[in-house]
């Protein structure tokens, strides 16, 4: 059930012009914070050279940046850029101003409901291992 409200959330994000597993990536990065190829694209469930295209169009679209690693020269550190942590903000703020007018008109006892189920899921993340 979950699933198909995220799913319509999302129809939200077709308004940013991106590609869902580009806007996915993007996220890694911004919520997550900078990474090498491989971790992103071990993140995504994804092989290397897919995500290589992936990260290609998000480079070329000024969203990702490719920077060197400060501790390991040789390595190379995938970050999102300013324009790229923006895009994103403005993706959750349009989902979130989806799921706010979904809600709109529930009743408290659903509400409540809703605040339980969402103290439960926290719960079951944090004790993820």
């Amino acid at each position: 059930m979950a699933i198909h409200l995220v799913r319509r959330l999302r129809r939200s994000d077709e308004a940013l012009g991106i590609s869902s597993s580009r806007l996915s990536a993007l996220s890694v990065l911004v919520f997550g914070g900078p990474c090498t190829l491989g971790e992103l694209a071990a993140a995504e469930q994804v092989t290397a050279p897919s995500m290589s295209r992936t990260v290609a169009a998000l480079e070329d679209g000024g969203l990702v940046a490719r920077r060197s690693d400060p501790h390991d020269g040789r390595a190379v550190r995938l970050e999102a850029t300013l324009r790229g942590r923006r895009l994103m903000h403005r993706g959750r703020a349009l989902r979130e101003q989806r799921l706010v007018r979904e809600l709109a008109g529930r009743d408290e006892r659903d509400l409540r409901a809703l605040e339980r189920a969402t103290a439960i899921l926290r719960e079951l993340e944090s004790s993820e291992g």
